[in-house]
């Protein structure tokens, strides 16, 4: 198209276009600003809140990964900051003994992935289960147990809580309810339980039990070290308390020993007082002019009781290198559980059928009898710690773990490396002949704990092993 053939309209001028106004000083700043950091994770799923609950700006040199604090004290601001801190109107830390900003970060993320309100980092599982406890019970008190727990739990109510005066029973039957009136006492300050027991993976019924602990106005402790917040969160089931051995799944790799304990905020003291139970650590003053624990910290009183007046008195404090390596694999967690569970439940199927192995205490598989029970409550994903029971006694026991080249010979659970031991032997050889036989502790039992190696691997491991059993 030529010049000439362009019509009048075609040749007018365009509309100006408005300009855009100029931004204000406010609005372009906004603009600038990067978005605030995130500090409350409570509301994104679990995998984020794995990797990002606890975590803190680093004002210094943005370092992403948070430090590790090597130090055993802290500066106050002032002179009023040491009163406030001295006298529980801050939180800030006073000394490594009871709190330190690596360990916050691990207790931070733990008691977000557990679903409770405050946790506490401890030197190891045993001290997470005995500052619990004490928090709780004095000499002359008493606490109940389900009869299937942790050989090393069992010595530890066995010598040192009878040694400071404090009673255990055990209920062997928890849905008898004739059973727990009888052990339960006017005196009894606990109900202490695991989710999924070790060794035989006789997993419990929380809600049960919850009910139980809840008529008679007891908080319920559960040990949650083999199920982990990956598998099952106790709360959501009725418990009050949750401990950890971190040394095993949550911290993943075996290289670290350490435990906590969390703060579920979710039992009434008061009304446990009313009812005729007396918890002084939280409900009753220290000293005058200073509130309860209670008063002070409402849903995180037991939490803060544990850390003041247990963890700060007798000391076990967690080392920040290990609070270091918690926080760390804490962020793989859901990843790592999914394949253990997923290699122990083909690795327990396929035991089942070999002709050397006469039972599998895995409840995830269709024939045990806690099958329906791990379905309702663990979806069948019933962890990677079991039992395996081969024929000929300890004899067939030996010759089974001699032939492993693959499994590790070796105490612990919740390794990437596979792990066997024989209980009878070992976790349980001081106990009566008639507690293991009652536990299920027999000469040809093995625990296996399943690691991240290959289940092609480990059954070719197994196999090897079995050969050699006559």
């Amino acid at each position: 198209m030529t010049v000439e053939q362009l019509t009048a309209p075609d040749l007018a001028p365009a509309e100006p276009s408005v300009a855009p106004a100029e931004p204000t000083a406010a609005q372009a700043e906004a603009t600038a600003a990067p978005a605030e950091p995130i500090v409350d994770w409570l509301d994104f799923d679990f995998d984020t809140r794995q990797v990002h609950a606890g975590e803190y700006p680093d004002k210094n040199t943005g370092l992403r990964v948070p430090p590790i604090a090597l130090s055993a004290g802290y500066v106050f601001d002032s002179f009023d900051d040491q009163v406030d801190r001295f006298a529980g109107r801050s939180i800030d830390p006073i000394y490594s003994r009871q709190g330190n900003p690596t360990n916050s970060v691990a207790e931070e993320r733990l008691a977000s992935l557990e679903g409770g309100t405050v946790s506490v980092a401890v030197s190891s599982g045993q001290a997470a289960i005995s500052s619990a406890l004490f928090t709780l019970a004095q000499g002359g008190d008493h606490i109940v147990s389900t009869a299937s727990i942790y050989g090393g739990t069992r010595i530890l109510f066995g010598r040192s809580f009878k040694r400071f005066g404090i009673d255990v029973d055990y209920v062997w039957d928890a849905e008898d309810d004739a059973e727990w009136e009888r052990a339960i006492r006017p005196n009894t300050k606990a109900i202490y339980t695991e989710t999924i027991p070790n060794p035989r993976n006789d997993v419990t019924d929380l809600r049960r039990i919850a009910a139980v602990a809840a008529k008679y106005h007891l908080p319920l402790i559960v040990d949650n070290t083999v199920g982990t917040p990956a598998i099952i969160r106790p709360f959501e089931h009725g418990a009050n308390i949750v401990v950890h051995s971190t040394t095993k799944f949550l911290t993943g790799h075996g290289a670290a020993v350490g435990g906590a304990i969390v703060d579920g905020g979710n039992f009434d003291w008061e009304a446990a007082e009313r009812g005729g139970r007396s918890f002084p650590l939280i409900t009753a003053s220290p000293r005058p002019g200073l509130g309860s624990m209670l008063d002070r910290f409402g849903t995180g009183a037991y939490a803060r009781a544990v850390r003041e007046s247990v963890v700060n008195d007798i000391g076990p404090s967690l080392s920040p290198f290990n609070g270091f390596l918690l926080h760390q694999g804490m962020e793989t967690l859901s990843l790592r559980m999914e394949r253990h569970v997923d290699s122990s439940l083909a690795i327990a199927a396929w035991l089942e059928e070999q002709p050397e192995v006469t039972s599998v205490d895995y409840t995830g598989l269709p024939s045990n009898p806690l099958y329906e029970l791990a379905q309702r409550d663990y979806a069948g994903r019933t962890g990677s710690v079991f039992g395996v029971t081969v024929r000929g006694g300890i004899d067939g026991a030996r010759e089974f773990v001699n032939g492993l080249r693959v499994f590790s010979r070796m105490t612990g659970i919740g390794d990437t490396r596979s792990m066997i031991i024989h209980p009878l032997s070992s976790t349980h050889a001081t106990f009566a002949p008639e507690i293991n036989e009652r536990l299920g502790i027999t000469p040809g039992l093995l625990r296996l704990s399943i690691g991240l190696e290959s289940a092609k691997d480990l059954i070719t491991d197994l196999r090897a092993g079995l050969d050699r059993v006559q």
